[in-house]
């Protein structure tokens, strides 16, 4: 299994929060994981993604050229990353930020309304746990949903740990 993931959005959406999520949940489960977040001059608002491969073996690169797996928060990360996403690859859409459907037809496209999600979970900024969830239904050989939510204490800030509750949600309803 050699999974190479890009997760994108704005900043202040917690794309990198969940990329260091996904590879602490396959650290625990013995797979090997590489992260590597990049974010625009704003930080808030402006672009952010990251690169994460999560592999049964040793990693060669840590870099992300054609992802098997694409996740975009916004339009203009799905205009920028989905011509990236290899044939057959996997693309999770939030449609609460996209008001337009993918263009290719050699992928697999599941739309998602994380925002949406986010918000019944209890907090609108849990969208990256929505998609978080849903990729670990599509995609079980990555980590398991228990492996992320084991993930939450060490990944989320100590400031931020009052917002577990809401997270382990919106996995759960991301999942389901």
């Amino acid at each position: 299994m050699h999974q190479g993931i890009i997760i994108a959005g704005f900043g202040g959406q917690g794309i990198i929060l969940a990329g260091r999520m996904i590879c602490l949940a396959a650290m625990h489960e013995g797979k090997h994981v590489s992260h590597i977040p990049s974010y625009g001059a704003e930080m808030r608002g402006g672009t952010a993604n990251c690169s994460v491969v999560v592999s049964d073996e040793e990693i060669a690169s840590p870099i992300v050229p054609k992802p098997s797996i694409c996740i975009v928060m916004n339009k203009p990360s799905l205009l920028k990353f989905e011509a990236r996403l290899q044939e057959g690859g996997l693309l999770i859409y939030n449609t609460t930020l996209i008001d337009l459907e993918p263009s290719r037809s050699d992928i697999e496209a599941v739309p998602i309304a994380a925002n949406d999600l986010a918000v019944e979970a209890g907090n609108i900024k849990a969208a990256n746990m929505v998609v978080l969830g849903l990729l670990m239904k599509l995609k079980p050989e990555i980590a398991a949903l228990d492996s992320v939510i084991a993930a939450l204490d060490n990944a989320v800030s100590a400031r931020n740990k009052a917002l577990n509750a809401i997270n382990i949600e919106a996995l759960k309803l991301g999942y389901s």
